[in-house]
């Protein structure tokens, strides 16, 4: 076998978003969709990495201000919106505990068959919530 025909299990992919404020990033988390916190790093009185799950659904929030002391890293990032698409069982109940959250795009129905709404989390990233219709 050669090296271009093995092949990979990739274990997991966990989004890693980037933020100001991780502390509000985790309580949007936490308090609307009942995440747990699985990790925190503090740095000078602030939280500036945490680490959230929900069953098997994993998300991450580190600081800009961390990516700066990586000079690698520093010098090739640059600051932007992430985009996260979360399906779900019950969008009704999502958009409860959604209330008071900017919304970008209210709830419709799309082309592919879901039903799904956009919104801004604290750090200004869009998250789609989609629920598909049960065959």
């Amino acid at each position: 076998m050669t090296a271009q025909e093995k092949t990979m299990t990739v274990m997991r992919l966990t989004p890693n978003l980037c933020t100001d404020d991780v502390e509000s990033c985790v309580k949007f988390w936490v308090e609307r969709m009942h995440f747990e916190i699985t990790a925190e790093v503090p740095d000078g009185g602030r939280t500036v990495f945490a680490a959230l799950q929900k069953g098997t659904t994993e998300l991450m929030y580190g600081t800009y201000a961390s990516l700066e002391k990586d000079p690698d890293v520093a010098k090739s990032y640059q600051r932007g919106t992430g985009f996260l698409f979360i399906e779900v069982d019950d969008l009704d109940a999502v958009v409860d505990a959604m209330k008071g959250v900017p919304t970008v795009a209210p709830v419709h129905q799309t082309f592919y068959g879901s039903t799904e709404f956009t919104l801004k989390d604290p750090a200004g990233h869009l998250i789609t919530f989609a629920q598909f219709a049960k065959p």
